[in-house]
């Protein structure tokens, strides 16, 4: 059994903004975590966070740039766990903009969590995402109005 978890968030900017903070990795970095992407098809990046070893992860998460068709839609694969282990995860992360009236849906789509194995990784990251799509959703809202201002 393989369990995917799906998010739209709305964004009262255009895909084109939305799309920076997707694939610029200072803005990515505010928002998600620590990272080395490149928006560039075949990369391959980290996501670096606090190393969890109970359940078995170092805190690196090893991604490759697998689809880029700027703005609307990003897709990376997203593998975590221990060096010299198998994977705990071995997952696909997706966004897809789509502009609608008063700015972007915004939906996220991480899929390839199999069996009891990745049960916790799953419920932990359904919620993780859900609070991350608000903090996204927070901080491009924050930059716009401070941008609007000067």
């Amino acid at each position: 059994m393989s369990r995917t978890i799906q998010h739209t968030f709305f964004i009262p900017q255009p895909p084109e903004v939305v799309w920076e903070y997707l694939t610029d990795s200072e803005l990515l970095s505010q928002w998600l975590m620590k990272n080395s992407f490149k928006p560039k098809l075949g990369y391959e990046f980290q996501f670096h966070t606090k190393p969890m070893p109970k359940v078995g992860f170092d805190g690196i998460v090893y991604c490759k740039v697998i689809e880029l068709n700027k703005p609307h839609k990003l897709s990376y694969t997203w593998v975590g766990g221990m060096p010299g282990k198998k994977p705990n995860l071995d997952s696909v992360v997706t966004w897809t903009l789509k502009a609608i009236e008063g700015g972007t849906e915004l939906y996220l789509e991480h899929a390839g969590f199999r069996g009891v194995k990745n049960l916790i990784g799953y419920l932990a990251m359904n919620s993780g995402w859900k609070k991350i799509g608000k903090r996204i959703q927070e901080l491009i809202e924050n930059q716009s109005h401070g941008n609007s201002a000067t």
